[in-house]
């Protein structure tokens, strides 16, 4: 069968209210990302919060808005395409893409780092150990592979387990964090929650924590495997929202509480917290099953990411910009097996390429950093859209008013502007400057360069196929892909 073959292209809708909401909680509350903001000290409560305002709460507007006006697969894909024009989207698109291959590695890395302490506190130091860690990320990146092809309806488990896990994980963190407070209280003070003399390393952990507040739109990103999604969406984008917030701030100040800000380990923090937290409590064995736990949460949130963004270059294959075999849909297990096993295919060497010359946490830093980049970039265009909604929209078929997709819109692209300039200052983790610059300027331009190229190749095919069909000439200029 071809691959628009529409009996081939069928997706399973597997997805209900409960399973969004897990989805939503695991792709967003992500503990990996804590331990390096937390890092920057307490200031970084203060831009949770202003992050949560300026930047979640638009996100939530705009994924329900657009989700509602645009419904079907492909998230942001779809959503700048409708409104912006072919390239746009495909734009769009790519960089969610792209950037979760940069970052699935990440979630890879962060699971070898708390997974060795379920070995005992004899082997933590594996976590550093080049081999063990490139060995143990790779098996871990197939296995999510494989169960994401056998299809969502199995996949959906991996991440509903993610979803549980942390949640478990973070009560876990957090009720130690209390009872170390009442028993013994803290030595945080306010004076912690102030803005540094030197606030460089701070700068970059506003684009992280904006990067940790994104997720909202991958249910969106696969609408047509979804139950109901316009009475399912906007409930469980609330519910998971409100959640994730209210546990990345609870997460970082209990990490501040257990541990020295110069003593967090990127890779190790929230265990690390546990470990020193509980020790001093007398309850020292629970840090191996809180480390079994938090693994398989971390699991859920890389199959949750993989399985989620592979849906945009299958949408894209189908629309003709990609290969036509990206879009092709396995003939048992009905899921975009070709652009799954891509997507793993360019992570796993991109885990390879970066563990030369750098340590594990240096490499953890910078796939981290200008993963944010990219993923940013399609949140450009999501408030963009609420602001041309607000402004050009007259059918009154929208889901929320036109002023608040103004301030939603405006809101959202100033934050998001600001978060993709601000991480390229290094973390404190960096060694080299102009290494880090080279690898942010570098991988940027890179990434957007071939989007451009790829649609300029596959965007002259489309035009030369769709002329011959239509039994015409063809122009030899670029085709017009995007709208005026």
């Amino acid at each position: 069968m071809s691959a628009n073959d529409p009996e081939q292209l069928h997706l399973k809708r597997v997805l209900g209210r409960a399973d969004l909401v897990l989805l939503f909680v695991v792709a967003i509350f992500n503990l990996n990302v804590v331990p390096s903001i937390a890092a920057n000290g307490g200031v970084t409560v203060w831009l949770w919060i202003v992050s949560l305002l300026l930047f979640f709460w638009p996100q939530g507007v705009a994924v329900i808005e657009l989700a509602h006006r645009y419904p079907g697969e492909g998230g942001v894909y779809l959503w700048a395409k409708e409104v912006f024009g072919d390239f746009h989207g495909f734009l769009s698109g790519w960089c969610y893409w792209t950037n979760n291959m940069l970052y699935v590695p990440t979630v890879m890395l962060y699971f070898v780092g708390v997974s060795v302490f379920v070995l005992g506190p004899n082997h933590q130091a594996l976590a550093d150990n080049k081999m063990f860690a490139l060995i143990v990320a790779l098996a871990l990146l197939i296995v999510l592979v494989v169960l994401n092809i056998v299809g969502l309806g199995v996949g959906k488990w991996v991440n509903n387990l993610g979803g549980i896990g942390t949640g478990i994980a973070a009560a876990t963190l957090i009720g130690l964090g209390v009872t170390i407070w009442l028993r013994f209280g803290t030595t945080v003070s306010a004076a912690d929650f102030r803005i540094p003399a030197n606030p460089r390393f701070v700068l970059n952990s506003f684009g992280v924590i904006c990067f940790g507040l994104v997720g909202l739109e991958l249910a969106s990103v696969m609408g047509d495997e979804i139950q109901d999604p316009q009475r399912t969406l906007p409930g469980a984008v609330a519910w998971g929202g409100v959640l994730s917030g209210l546990l990345y701030v609870g997460a970082t100040l209990t990490l501040l509480i257990a541990v020295s800000k110069d003593q967090i380990n990127v890779l190790q923090g929230i265990v690390q917290a546990v470990a020193h937290m509980a020790a001093q409590v007398g309850v020292g064995w629970i840090v191996a099953p809180f480390a079994l736990l938090l693994s398989f949460s971390i699991a859920g949130i890389g199959s949750a990411w993989l399985g989620g963004s592979a849906r945009i270059p299958f949408v894209a294959g189908l629309d003709s910009y990609m290969p036509a075999w990206m879009a092709k849909v396995h003939p048992r297990y009905a899921t975009p097996y070709a652009a799954l096993i891509v997507h793993a295919a360019v992570s796993m060497v991109l885990i390879v390429m970066n563990f030369v010359g750098a340590g594990v946490q240096e490499t953890f830093q910078k796939m981290l950093s200008l993963a944010v980049v990219l993923q940013l970039i399609p949140f450009l265009y999501m408030f963009a859209a609420l602001l041309k909604l607000a402004i050009n929209d007259s059918t009154g078929q929208g889901h929320y008013s036109k002023t608040t997709l103004a301030l939603a819109g405006m809101s959202g692209l100033v934050t998001t502007t600001l978060g993709i300039g601000l991480v390229f200052f290094p973390a404190q983790q960096i060694s080299s400057l102009w290494s880090y610059e080279l690898w942010m300027f570098g991988g940027t331009l890179f990434f957007v360069g071939l989007a451009a190229f790829l649609f300029h190749v596959y965007g002259r095919r489309k035009a030369q196929t769709q002329a011959i069909a239509l039994g015409v000439g063809v122009s030899p200029v670029r085709p017009s892909g995007v709208r005026q």
